[in-house]
């Protein structure tokens, strides 16, 4: 199944320390961390001398369009797109076509990922106004989690019924993850801003739709349900420093913190002046504002944000070229999420500890995930291996999305992903992909 691979002389990023050590891997896990590890025998030798070495990213919130949406994007281009960039596991979305909101309709989305992804798979299940004896059905030790719509998405996913909130807040057993965005507050705002404007809306207005107040008003629902109800509730892509105040400072530890929050390096990265010269390339849900990045990045490093992702929503560029109405809300992103958070390093805005904690180690305290998201001996081995003397300049060539484009190209970053293991495979190395072996389910310890 799995490779026998010699990790030599890297600087190994891993729970608060950087350290020098050697990694031996065999069959999949970690078996030995250490000096001195060349006496040890094995095919494959990396040498790391002068790299630095991180748990493989987990990325809890993609969406790699299939079923349904495959002109944009499938799991496999995708998955592949994760790994060049350093992330070894990725959660999925369940507003794929049909939406997941049957046990029938998830599992077949895991069937597609055992055959096609070499990165590791979990998949959301969905819930909506009228599936939540289904939703119900989840397997809690085999999937991430129930995805909970609480703004527009597509299909039948938006669940805008108090009462069908409050069952499934006080009755799932596990974590609910939340897209919070007022549809009220959204939908009086569109009307008003095309009363206004017609058909001839400035990019930049979409973050005055979408804007703080809608984002607070169902964060606020959402957190306040999950208090009264005891519920693990993990609120997705925080963008407005109006919501930090929603969340507790304490350190995220397994079972330690009972309500979590993400936030996306889109929001740490774009400002709403770059709608400028980007436009619809970087309109999302909930939407890029102006002024609230900073402190973003300062609610992160201070563990009122627990974990950074990406939500990863391609489309294609002619989708993206209509207008303001027509074109389609999302970025992909997924290939270069290490790049961004290096780069706020080497701008000496985080440390490279607090990147491993925030994107691997607390992912998998958050979801309870088994033995991922940690460089430790008896752990699944996934890793990446960083080069930060070497620069990645983003351009359409580079890119392995299916979408073909990326809102950072030109963008130069001062690091290099050189080598990622999935599952104790090298599934990427200086530029290149090994697909025969595939990536292992997620399990987790619930």
């Amino acid at each position: 199944m799995s490779q026998t691979i010699l990790i030599l002389n890297a600087l190994v990023v891993n729970e608060g320390k950087i350290t020098p050590a050697d990694v031996f891997i065999k069959d999949g896990f970690i078996e030995q961390i250490g000096n001195n590890l060349s006496h040890l025998k094995t095919k494959k030798v990396i040498d790391a001398t002068g790299k630095y070495l991180l748990p493989g990213v987990i990325d809890d919130q993609v969406h790699f369009r299939e079923p349904g949406l495959t002109h944009k994007a499938t799991i496999a281009t995708e998955a592949r797109a994760a790994v060049a960039g350093g992330t070894t596991s990725f959660m999925e979305m369940p507003n794929t076509v049909p939406n997941a909101l049957t046990q029938a309709l998830l599992e077949d989305k895991y069937q597609i990922a055992a055959q096609s992804s070499i990165a590791n798979y979990s998949f959301f299940m969905g819930a909506s106004n009228d599936n939540y004896d289904e939703a119900m059905k989840t397997d809690i030790k085999n999937v991430c989690g129930l995805k909970i719509f609480m703004g527009s998405s597509t299909g039948n996913m938006l669940v805008d019924d108090k009462s069908v909130l409050t069952q499934i807040f006080s009755n799932f057993p596990s974590l609910i993850a939340t897209h919070c965005e007022d549809e009220a507050t959204v939908k009086a705002n569109l009307a008003k801003y095309k009363e206004q404007y017609g058909e001839n809306l400035p990019h930049d207005i979409h973050a005055i739709i979408r804007n703080e107040e809608a984002c607070y008003k169902s964060s606020a629902m959402a957190v306040e349900l999950a208090k009264k109800h005891g519920t693990r509730l993990h609120i997705l892509h925080i963008s407005t420093a109006d919501e930090i105040p929603l969340f507790n400072n304490s350190p995220l530890g397994v079972r330690g913190k009972n309500i979590t929050s993400e936030v996306c390096v889109h929001h740490l990265w774009f400002d709403a002046d770059d709608y400028k010269t980007l436009g619809n390339q970087i309109k999302c849900n909930p939407a890029i504002k102006h002024g609230h990045r900073e402190k973003l990045l300062q609610a992160l490093l201070d563990d009122h944000f627990d974990v950074v992702a990406t939500d990863h929503a391609p489309h294609t560029w002619e989708e993206k070229q209509q207008s303001y109405w027509q074109a389609p809300s999302g970025l992909p992103l997924v290939q270069h999420s290490l790049n961004v958070m290096l780069e706020f390093h080497k701008q000496g805005k985080i440390s490279l500890e607090k990147i491993a904690q925030k994107m691997a180690h607390s992912v998998a305290d958050c979801f309870e995930i088994d033995r991922r998201g940690y460089i430790r001996e008896g752990y699944w081995a996934d890793l990446v291996l960083v080069d930060l003397s070497e620069k990645t300049l983003v351009t359409k060539d580079s890119l392995y999305a299916k979408c073909g484009w990326s809102p950072f190209e030109g963008t130069e970053f001062g690091s290099k992903v050189t080598h990622t293991i999935v599952s104790g495979n090298v599934a990427f190395a200086n530029g290149k992909f090994d697909e025969i072996n595939k990536g292992q389910r997620l399990a987790f310890n619930r």
